[in-house]
């Protein structure tokens, strides 16, 4: 079975989604400054996006296993648990780094932001999530679960600047 980060690459209605709006990049995974978790568990940058920030699998194994982000400006969230859960999230919210109460309201509001300079948004989402074998949950509930990982599980997830020793901010507020 091929991996889904393959298929991110291969499908051009994935990549190019994903790309933007999603801001997702496979290709851009260095984060340009060492970093490591607290926890002393491995830490691999697989994709990043096109302000500086980097995803990072934590953890052994695939593409299963804990996705934290690190934006450029030193903050720092788990965002899903799995690959999959993130590709759900960028193709539902590219948003989600607007988004501070997590609320419907926000979402729609930010997604009509979104709409107004591309029409086409949802077409182009059905297509790439189709590409990849994704079903998709609403804006609302992949915004809610980011949350609850962010908050909830995100807290055994630090990141930590190795040369300073000092660790990121947290993204969202608990």
């Amino acid at each position: 079975m091929q991996s889904l980060i393959t298929a991110v690459r291969e499908y051009d209605a994935a990549a190019q989604y994903l790309a933007w709006p999603g801001d997702f990049e496979p290709d851009r995974a260095d984060h340009g400054e060492d970093v490591h978790l607290a926890s002393g568990a491995a830490l691999e940058g697989f994709a990043g996006d096109g302000a500086g920030g980097t995803y990072f699998f934590c953890g052994a194994g695939g593409e299963e296993r804990p996705v934290l982000y690190a934006d450029s400006e030193g903050g720092a969230a788990l965002v899903a648990i799995g690959l999959p859960e993130l590709l759900r999230l960028l193709l539902v919210a590219p948003w989600w780094r607007d988004c501070r109460e997590f609320t419907a309201e926000e979402s729609q509001e930010l997604a009509a932001e979104y709409l107004a300079d591309m029409p086409d948004l949802a077409a182009r989402r059905d297509r790439a999530a189709a590409a990849l074998g994704l079903d998709l949950p609403t804006e609302v509930d992949a915004l809610r679960r980011m949350r609850e990982t962010a908050t909830a599980s995100g807290e055994h997830f630090i990141l930590v600047l190795t040369s300073e020793g000092e660790p990121y901010d947290p993204l969202f507020a608990g």
